[in-house]
């Protein structure tokens, strides 16, 4: 009932509108009279249609909101290749930015990619890079970043220069290429030739990782002895008197009055004889 009513009331809008157009006047003088009239007829209409049937808007307004909320991977991965397609990108352009969308979401998966081992092997991602500079002295400090408006400088950092090369806490075997087996802590940028940007990056990351359990925590060994935490110990203890303590005399030899010898006073007052008042 509510479809054909709507359909009813779409004709009686058309119908409306070509009556209107039919008796327009294309003079100029009286053009934009009719041309007002027309429209304000037509909005009269659709007003005294809202207000007899509102259900019938309300549930076509409603309608017109609907949105998805999620998209199948597979339904993405194809609209996205269809478009790729559509723009002229075609053959290994394709193939390396659909790998691209792959690896975002899960960024592990390049390490175990064949790929990576023809491309690394068993070295790690930094194992073989130099950065270019002038001169015999290398900078002190690596670059701020690699990447500055989505342009690529030359000679990236190790991370900047593979775009398959993500940070992510998850991505375990990545971060242990940059954390020292020995000592437990990341290595210096100037060591691994990182970018400081991607550096604050890979210190965050592993952090996040040792919190999740995902990278272990070395902590230092310390070996607590019962006798630092008893009162019996001297420390902490009634503080002895010294050996040669007798009764009437104080505590320690200093505190009381000290007769200086008069040798050594004498030999003092001559050196600073012009000094002295």
């Amino acid at each position: 009932m509510n479809e054909n009513v709507k359909n009813t009331i779409i004709i009686l809008v058309k119908l409306r509108i070509l009556h209107a157009s039919s008796t327009f006047n294309f003079n100029l003088s009286t053009g934009t009279h009719l041309k007002d009239k027309m429209a304000t007829s037509t909005q009269n209409i659709v007003r005294a249609a809202y207000r007899i049937f509102p259900v019938v808007f309300q549930r076509t307004r409603q309608a017109q909101k609907i949105r998805i909320p999620f998209i199948a991977p597979a339904v993405r991965h194809f609209f996205c290749s269809a478009n790729l397609k559509s723009d002229g990108i075609d053959g290994p352009e394709l193939e390396s930015i659909e790998a691209l969308s792959r690896y975002i979401d899960r960024p592990w998966e390049y390490l175990e990619s064949e790929e990576y081992a023809e491309r690394y092997g068993l070295k790690a991602v930094w194992a073989d890079y130099r950065r270019n500079h002038k001169g015999g002295i290398p900078p002190q400090k690596t670059r701020k970043t690699c990447i500055r408006k989505n342009k690529r400088c030359g000679n990236p950092c190790p991370i900047c220069r593979d775009t398959n090369i993500i940070i992510h806490y998850q991505n375990v075997n990545l971060l242990q290429q940059f954390v020292s087996p020995y000592t437990g802590l990341v290595y210096d940028s100037t060591r691994t030739g990182v970018c400081r940007k991607q550096q604050k990056l890979l210190n965050k990351a592993v952090e996040t990782a040792r919190a999740h359990g995902l990278l272990p925590s070395q902590l230092p060994f310390v070996d607590y002895s019962g006798a630092d935490y008893s009162n019996s110990h001297g420390a902490v203890g009634r503080t002895p008197p010294p050996a040669t303590y007798t009764v009437g005399e104080p505590w320690y030899s200093w505190y009381g009055n000290i007769e200086p010898n008069e040798q050594e006073l004498a030999r003092v007052k001559k050196i600073y004889k012009a000094y002295l008042k």
